[in-house]
């Protein structure tokens, strides 16, 4: 059960959040998509987000189907902003903003690839690995497990950790599909993501 001082210190964070960043007026509540259902997330050309709804989540575990297509390849403007990693999806954690705490898988068009990566803010220290590459247009499932003390990024049988700062569910908000680092998206990119379990 969560002490009183820590619902209302999230609730400060969480609201100075949705009142500066986000744009919304309102937060709403998760709901899973039905089984076959994917939700195209589309950040336009010149954006850096899809422009999403503010959700609260409280999981262990985030499994999701991912599906990239050619509007993934891209040069940034700056040659060394090539090796920035977008964010694709996630969960802030342990009762903070995602600058603080939170694990998200990320991606980045390198080496002729579509590269997988761990990535996540430990006490405001960015950290991420590589998980692998996928391909163009094929289905991947991604999952986030949210350990004591660790995450546990798994991707085609490959496993990433990486330290976490508190224990017991993840608990924060939605992170969605972000383009950036420096710069922002060349051109529209589409990533179709399909929830399947949390």
């Amino acid at each position: 059960m969560l002490c009183s001082t820590r619902k209302w210190r999230l609730i400060a964070v969480l609201s100075c959040f949705v009142v500066s960043a986000c744009k919304t007026d309102s937060v709403t509540p998760f709901t899973p998509q039905p089984e076959q259902q994917s939700i195209v997330y589309t950040i336009k050309k010149g954006q850096h987000d899809t422009n999403s709804p503010f959700v609260m989540r409280s999981i262990s575990a985030l499994q999701f189907e991912v599906t990239f297509d050619t509007s993934a390849i891209y040069e940034t403007a700056v040659k060394a902003n090539q090796a920035d990693i977008n964010k694709l999806y996630g969960i802030s954690d342990c009762f903070t903003d995602h600058h603080t705490n939170s694990a998200r898988f990320g991606w980045r068009w390198y080496n002729n690839q579509l590269e997988i990566h761990a990535y996540t803010y430990l006490n405001k220290q960015r950290h991420s690995k590589l998980v692998g590459a996928v391909e163009l247009n094929k289905a991947y499932t991604y999952e986030i497990l949210l350990q004591d003390n660790k995450y546990k990024f798994i991707l085609n049988g490959n496993v990433v950790e990486l330290p976490r700062h508190c224990n017991g569910k993840g608990e924060g908000y939605q992170l969605y599909p972000y383009f950036g680092g420096d710069e922002v998206a060349p051109h529209d990119i589409t990533i179709a993501i399909k929830e399947l379990r949390s």
